[in-house]
C-alpha cells in the first residue's frame, strides 16, 4: 500500500523537486556589509618610505594650507553626501480603433438564368480600445560619509563608502558610489547627491523585517517568467 501511494503522488513530488530547484536559482544572495567591493572602505596610500621622505616633520604628500578650508582630495580622504534624491515619473497612453467593412453579393445570373439562392452577403466589424498610465516616485533623504577611492587624472574624485544601520531584528543599509567635482564640494566638506557624476545608490535592508516582506521560493518560482502558465 505505501509503495501504492508513493506512485499515486509520484509526479506530484517530482513537480514540488523542480519548483525548490528552480525556485533556489532564482532566490536573490543575502546582503551583508563589505560584500561588494565597489562599495568597500578605501585605505589611504602608505606614507613613502623614510630613505624618500622630503622631510622630518613636513611631507609634500600630505601637506595642507593654512588659508584654505580642508576638504576631501587624496585617496582615503573622507567626504560627507547629503541625499537629496526626489523623483517622480507619469506617463499615459490612449489607443482607440474600429474598422467596419460589408460585401454583398446579388442573385447571380448564369446562362440567363437567376439562382436566388446563391445570394450572399458578408459583414465584418473590429474595435480595439486600449488605455495605460503608470506613476512612480521616489524619495531618499539623510547622509552618508563616503572616502575618495581615486583621483581621475583630470582632478575629478571617485568616491565610494555604505553605511549600516542595525535596528531591533534587522540592518538598512544605504549604499553610494559615484564621480565628484572638487568645486563642488563645500567649505564644510559636503556635497549634495545631485551633484555627483554617475551616482549609484542603493537602499535596503537584510534581517527578520526584510524577508517578511520577500515572497518565498515557491510564489517567485510560481511568478517566474520560466513558469509557461
Amino acid at each position: 500500500m505505501i509503495h501504492t501511494c508513493i506512485a499515486r503522488f509520484r509526479p506530484l513530488l517530482g513537480v514540488l523537486a523542480a519548483a525548490f530547484v528552480l525556485g533556489g536559482c532564482a532566490t536573490v544572495g543575502g546582503v551583508s556589509r563589505g560584500d561588494d567591493p565597489d562599495f568597500s572602505a578605501i585605505e589611504p596610500p602608505q606614507p613613502v618610505p623614510a630613505e624618500f621622505n622630503n622631510g622630518a616633520i613636513y611631507q609634500a604628500s600630505y601637506g595642507t594650507g593654512l588659508f584654505e578650508d580642508y576638504k576631501a582630495r587624496r585617496v582615503g580622504d573622507v567626504l560627507t553626501v547629503l541625499l537629496a534624491e526626489r523623483t517622480q515619473a507619469r506617463k499615459s497612453a490612449n489607443t482607440s480603433t474600429t474598422k467596419d467593412s460589408s460585401v454583398s453579393i446579388e442573385t447571380p445570373t448564369v446562362l440567363g438564368r437567376e439562382y436566388p439562392r446563391l445570394n450572399s452577403s458578408l459583414e465584418g466589424s473590429r474595435a480595439f480600445d486600449g488605455s495605460g498610465d503608470s506613476a512612480q516616485s521616489n524619495q531618499l533623504d539623510g547622509s552618508i560619509a563616503v572616502m575618495v577611492s581615486e583621483v581621475l587624472p583630470n582632478g575629478n574624485l571617485m568616491v565610494q563608502g555604505e553605511k549600516w544601520i542595525r535596528i531591533n531584528q534587522g540592518q538598512e543599509f544605504i549604499r553610494l558610489r559615484g564621480i565628484v567635482r572638487p568645486v563642488d564640494v563645500r567649505a564644510d566638506n559636503t556635497i549634495l547627491s545631485t551633484q555627483i557624476a554617475n551616482a549609484q545608490v542603493a537602499y535596503g535592508g537584510s534581517g527578520t523585517l526584510a524577508d517578511s516582506n520577500s515572497p518565498g521560493w515557491l510564489t517567485r518560482f510560481f511568478n517566474s517568467p520560466i513558469w509557461p502558465f
